[in-house]
């Protein structure tokens, strides 16, 4: 029996495989076209000609080297179409119909493995139950993550008082908008820190939410944990539907990851279904 390979090892192959080597591309050729200027051995506008040759070049590795993850990923992980929201999600791959993924490089032969690796997206995920969850989860606001917030605040605070000190007019205006800045985000971080209210309580009947409003099993469909935006903008939900009513738990605060609010909720309808 071929060995597997989970979600999470596949996607990680992929940033090795492909995201790294497209960075290294992007980020070497202008630093090589500074270098060979510094040097005199190309004209100055050399450099600009290297950002679009770094830019092309990491475009074609990335169409290449995207196929060869496709074809290897989407054959020896079971889920796929968890791997594939992932893969979308992590900036491996583009939604279906994008302009970006046409750009995408495949032989006869890779497009043949592909119109067979498309026949497993006709099964459904297969997930296994965490038989080392309680009957009862409880989620909280995450105290580490407040933590961290409630230090951000005391170092604006003290970058405020320090330009104040330096008794010059733009000091005393930046300052003082940085120490309001502060405060108001050390006041509102540290209620958070001691706030002990339950955000998410996970059972094998329903889904509870911090607002006292319970959802049961039977009255959810098509729960997930979902991604949007990107880096500093990220965020994560807990997305389902209440019958036609598309409910949306943002979770970034939580002390939770996305992958254990995943099993978590997997966990529980499966438990649900069992017993019914």
């Amino acid at each position: 029996m071929k060995n597997e390979i989970t979600v999470e090892k596949a996607i990680s192959r992929g940033h090795l495989i492909v995201n790294v080597p497209v960075f290294i591309t992007i980020a070497g050729v202008p630093a090589l076209g500074f270098y060979l200027s510094n040097l005199n051995l190309i004209p100055k506008w050399g450099i600009a000609v290297s950002f679009f040759l770094g830019f092309s070049l990491a475009w074609l590795i990335w169409s290449f080297t995207i196929t060869k993850w496709r074809i290897w990923a989407f054959s020896n992980v079971r889920n796929v179409h968890e791997l594939k929201k992932k893969a979308i999600q992590e900036k491996l791959i583009w939604k279906d119909g994008s302009k970006f993924e046409k750009t995408e490089i495949k032989t006869s032969k890779d497009k043949k493995h592909l119109k067979e690796i498309a026949k497993k997206f006709k099964e459904k995920d297969i997930y296994k139950e965490d038989k080392s969850l309680p009957t009862n989860t409880e989620i909280k606001l995450s105290k580490s993550k407040n933590a961290i917030e409630l230090i951000v605040s005391i170092l604006i605070l003290i970058g405020g008082l320090y330009m104040i000190f330096e008794q010059t007019k733009k000091g005393y205006i930046i300052g003082t908008i940085f120490i309001i800045i502060a405060i108001y985000s050390f006041i509102k971080d540290l209620r958070k820190y001691f706030n002990n209210t339950v955000q998410l309580k996970i059972n094998n009947n329903g889904i509870e939410t911090f607002e006292n409003l319970f959802y049961s099993w039977t009255s959810i469909t098509n729960e997930e944990v979902i991604q949007t935006g990107y880096g500093k903008t990220l965020e994560s939900f807990l997305i389902f539907y209440h019958y036609d009513d598309l409910k949306e738990v943002p979770i970034k605060e939580l002390n939770t990851t996305d992958r254990e609010l995943e099993n978590i909720i997997r966990t529980y309808r499966i438990r649900h279904d069992k017993s019914n």
